[in-house]
């Protein structure tokens, strides 16, 4: 198995709303926001090459929105979804699977593309991988999340025949997340504060377990319990699975693979007297 990061590039979001109660003087110092309190972001993707399966898992905010959408956004960087696949050597093409941990359109924008009138699948060999409740919970959106999930995003999956649903598990051990096999050496985390069974890839890697923290812990500074973001829906609830899963992490000396932080992307935790911080942080390469 070879693990491959793909990116789509930075995002800015508001500052406030990525730390929720988290008062700006504490947060600003490690997160520091522009001159309109919005913070830069990562869109960091993970490309697992394993066997004659190419599985991307979530895809970046894509391009088909218009002017006014990305103005809130404020896309930046170097690269973007097409020109990183290429430096590793792959063609959207070569994709046989896109699992997407959530359909917020800075996981999934990536998944459709524009074809003249049409909206199309984006890898057009593969599966799309999403879960009977969030898909329900995507396409059937309340009204403080669905903006986040935008139809030109999600229903042309479906339409397209290429989604399967995975069945979600409720599972687990006293104190531990839900989790399911996916494939050999691939388990799947199972977490509804952020959202309705959002979806965290546990992979087998070099004799390690690393996990795809997606929105659970989008970034280092994230790791201390109060640090929920202000987009939870259910934000007591993820205050409990971080609480679950940094025990386990530490447990059992797991690698968490940030999929927003702007500079990290690998950290393992250990325990401190304020709590279960950062050990150390570090590239997937250097893994």
């Amino acid at each position: 198995m070879n693990l491959h990061i793909i990116s789509d590039g930075y995002f800015k979001l508001d500052g406030g709303a990525m730390f929720g109660v988290v008062p700006k003087s504490i947060w600003n110092r490690t997160n520091p926001a522009d001159e309109n309190n919005l913070c830069s972001w990562a869109l960091r993707c993970l490309l697992i090459e394993d066997g004659n399966r190419l599985i991307l898992v979530d895809n970046g905010i894509g391009d088909k929105q218009d002017a006014r959408f990305f103005s809130h956004y404020y896309l930046h960087g170097n690269e973007r979804l097409d020109d990183s696949l290429k430096k590793k050597g792959f063609r959207k093409e070569d994709v046989t699977d896109v699992f997407l941990t959530h359909l917020h359109f800075d996981h999934c924008g990536g998944s459709i593309v524009r074809s003249g009138d049409r909206l199309i699948p984006a890898f057009p060999n593969a599966v799309y991988w999403s879960n009977e409740k969030h898909w329900e919970w995507a396409t059937q959106p309340n009204e403080r999340e669905k903006a986040s999930f935008l139809k030109d995003n999600i229903l042309p999956i479906k339409h397209s025949g290429q989604l399967q649903l995975i069945p979600v598990s409720d599972k687990a051990e006293e104190n531990r997340l839900p989790v399911t096999d996916f494939l050999p050496g691939f388990r799947i985390r199972f977490v509804s504060g952020h959202t309705e069974s959002m979806m965290l890839p546990e992979i087998d890697y070099k004799g390690r377990t690393i996990v795809f923290a997606a929105d659970l812990f989008p970034s280092v500074s994230h790791l201390p319990l109060p640090y929920v973001m202000a987009y939870d829906m259910f934000p007591l609830k993820t205050l409990q699975e971080k609480k679950s899963f940094l025990a386990e992490a530490l447990e059992n000396d797991l690698v968490l693979f940030f999929e927003h932080d702007p500079v990290n992307e690998c950290c393992t935790v250990q325990q401190t007297e304020k709590g279960i911080r950062v050990k150390d942080i570090f590239r997937l390469v250097d893994l």
